[in-house]
C-alpha cells in the first residue's frame, strides 16, 4: 500500500497527488480500513486548509466526505484533530456580524456522528465554539444534550486565566447557567408560555450537585432557585437560594427573587422590595424595581412615597428619552398624584421595613436573647449580656431607632469578641420576661454611702453618683429600685448597678 508516499505528499502540501493517490486506491479496496484512514487525512488537510468563514461551503463538502467514509470509532486521532478545526472555523464564524447561526447548526448536523474522544482537550474546544455560536439560540438545549454535559472535563470546571491576569468564569459553569436559562419558561410570540417540567426536574439535581462540588461557582444556586419556583417549588426555593443571595446581597435583583420565593406572605414580600432599592446600582437599571415598589406603595395608599419612586422614574426615563409605561402615565393622572408630596428620599423609609428581608437571608443562623444593659444614644452603639460568657457591644441603628437599658433583643450575631464589638445580622425588640428576670430585678433596701464618697450601694448594686444626685439620695435612706447585671472589667467580674 502506498500509505508512506501519501503521507509524504500531504505533509509537503502536494495535496491533488496525495488525493489521486488515495482515491485510486480506495476505490479498488473500499472496505479496507487502511485506504479509508489514508483518504480521510488527506480529507483532514483540505479541512485544515479550508477552515475559514470564506471557504465554509469547500470546508461543508470535505467535512461531507470524510463523513461517507464512515470510519470506526477507534479512529480517535483523526477525529480528535479534527475537533480543532472544526472549533476553530466555529469561532471565527462568531466574530462575523452578522453571526450566521445557520451555519454553525449546519455544522452540528454533520458533527453529530463523529466519535471525539470523551472527555478531551479537543471534545472541550469544540464546546466552547458551539457555545459561543448558540447559547442565546433555541438550538443549544439541543447541542448540549448530544455534547453530554457529563463530559466535561475537570479542566472545563476550573476558571481560565487570560495572559492580562484576568479571570474568565468556569467553562463548566457556562455551560450549566446557559442551559438553565433556556429551561426556565419562555413566552413565544402567539404570548404562550413553553416549558418543560420534565427536563426542569431532571436537570435540578446535577445542578445542585455543581453548587455543592464547586462552592466557589457563584451563579449556579441562582438559576437552581429560578427552576424551583418555575416548578412551584417554594420550600426547597429559599434553601437553594440563600447562600447565592448571601454572596450577591448588594445587587437589587437578588431581594426581587427572594421576594417571588415568598410570594404567599405579602410582609416578607414587601419588605424584600425595600431592600432592593436599598443597593447602590445605576438609576436605569433601578427602574423595573421602583415601577414594582410604587405599585405596592400605592396598594397602602403610601402616596408620598410612592409619588417620591414614580418621579425618579420619570426622571430616568426622560433622561435616556425611553417611553414612558402606561401604568405610569395614569398613576401621574390621578388626585393622589397632584396632591402627594414628593419626599427627598425613601431611603429611611427602606431601611425600616427591610428587616424581614434581612431575616429571610439569614433564616438558618439562630436568633439569641440578649439583654440591653447600656446605650449610647450619641453613637448608636449598645452593651449587651447574653449570658456570663457572651456579653459586648454592637451598632444598632440599622436596626432599631430608639432602645432603652433593659430592654430585650433577638439578635443574630456574625462573629465578635467575648467583651468586644460584635457583629449583627438581624435584631428586633421583643418582650421576654422569663430571660430579663436574669438580668434584672427589683430591690428595696437602705442607701450606703461612706463619707466624702460620690457613690454608693444598695445591698451589692452600685449606685452610680449620677444616680446619687438624680434620686437625691442620702446614707441610711430606704429605696426601691430597679437593678441589672453589669460586668466589672476591671475586677473581671459580675455584679449588679442600679438603674
Amino acid at each position: 500500500m502506498p500509505a508512506k508516499e501519501i503521507k509524504e505528499l500531504r505533509q509537503s502540501g502536494r495535496l491533488e497527488e496525495a488525493m489521486q493517490m488515495a482515491k485510486a486506491e480506495f476505490e479498488e479496496q473500499p472496505d479496507n480500513i487502511w485506504t479509508k484512514r489514508n483518504l480521510s487525512w488527506v480529507y483532514y488537510e483540505y479541512l485544515k486548509a479550508n477552515a475559514t468563514p470564506d471557504n465554509f461551503e469547500d470546508f461543508v463538502s470535505w467535512l461531507n466526505q470524510l463523513a461517507e467514509l464512515e470510519l470506526p470509532e477507534d479512529e480517535k486521532m483523526l477525529f480528535d484533530s479534527l475537533s480543532f478545526q472544526v472549533g476553530k472555523l466555529l469561532f471565527a464564524l462568531t466574530r462575523e456580524e452578522p453571526v450566521s447561526v445557520q451555519k454553525i447548526n449546519q455544522l452540528l448536523g454533520l458533527v453529530r456522528n463523529f466519535h471525539f474522544t470523551k472527555p478531551s482537550e479537543g471534545y472541550s474546544f469544540l464546546l466552547k465554539g458551539f457555545h459561543k455560536g448558540l447559547k442565546d439560540t433555541g438550538y443549544y438545549l439541543d447541542f448540549i444534550n448530544w455534547w453530554g454535559i457529563e463530559n466535561l472535563s475537570e479542566q472545563d470546571h476550573q476558571k481560565e486565566k487570560l495572559p492580562t491576569g484576568k479571570e474568565i468564569m468556569a467553562l463548566a459553569e457556562q455551560i450549566y447557567i446557559a442551559y438553565a436559562k433556556h429551561l426556565l419558561p419562555q413566552r413565544d410570540m402567539q404570548g404562550n408560555v413553553n416549558f418543560d417540567r420534565e427536563k426542569a426536574e431532571e436537570f435540578l439535581p446535577k445542578l445542585e450537585a455543581l453548587a455543592e462540588k464547586y462552592p466557589n461557582y457563584q451563579y449556579p444556586p441562582y438559576f437552581q432557585a429560578k427552576l424551583l419556583l418555575a416548578l412551584g417549588d417554594t420550600e426547597d426555593v429559599l434553601s437553594a437560594l440563600i447562600p447565592f443571595a448571601r454572596k450577591k446581597q448588594n445587587d437589587f435583583w437578588v431581594w426581587e427573587i427572594l421576594a417571588e420565593a415568598v410570594e404567599s406572605d405579602k410582609d416578607k414580600v414587601f419588605s424584600c422590595h425595600c431592600r432592593a432599592l436599598l443597593c447602590t446600582s445605576p438609576e436605569e437599571m433601578l427602574v423595573g424595581a421602583r415601577q414594582k415598589m410604587a405599585e405596592l406603595l400605592i396598594n397602602k395608599k403610601l402616596y408620598n412615597e410612592a409619588k417620591t419612586e414614580i418621579e425618579l422614574i420619570l426622571q430616568v426615563k426622560e433622561t435616556h428619552g425611553h417611553k414612558i409605561p402606561g401604568v405610569i402615565n395614569q398613576w401621574v393622572s390621578q388626585a393622589w398624584y397632584n396632591e402627594a408630596k414628593a419626599l427627598d428620599s425613601n431611603k429611611t423609609f427602606y431601611r425600616q421595613h427591610s428587616g424581614l428581608a434581612e431575616e429571610i437571608l439569614f433564616a438558618d443562623t439562630p436568633e439569641e436573647l440578649v439583654f440591653v444593659e447600656f446605650v449610647n444614644a450619641d453613637k448608636s452603639m449598645l452593651n449587651f449580656i447574653a449570658s456570663e460568657e457572651k456579653f459586648g457591644f454592637f451598632k444598632y441603628d440599622r436596626f432599631l431607632k430608639k432602645v432603652q437599658p433593659g430592654e430585650v433583643l433577638r439578635v443574630r450575631f456574625n462573629g465578635g469578641a467575648k467583651g468586644g464589638r460584635y457583629n449583627v445580622l438581624t435584631c428586633k425588640k421583643v418582650n421576654d420576661d422569663s430571660f430579663k428576670s436574669q438580668f434584672q430585678k427589683e430591690v428595696d433596701g437602705p442607701v450606703k454611702i461612706k463619707p466624702g464618697a460620690s457613690f454608693g450601694f444598695i445591698g451589692d448594686a452600685f449606685i452610680h453618683p449620677s444616680l446619687i444626685t438624680k434620686y437625691k439620695l442620702s446614707d441610711g435612706q430606704n429605696f426601691k429600685g430597679q437593678i441589672i447585671k453589669t460586668y466589672d472589667s476591671k475586677k473581671e467580674k459580675w455584679g449588679w448597678k442600679l438603674i
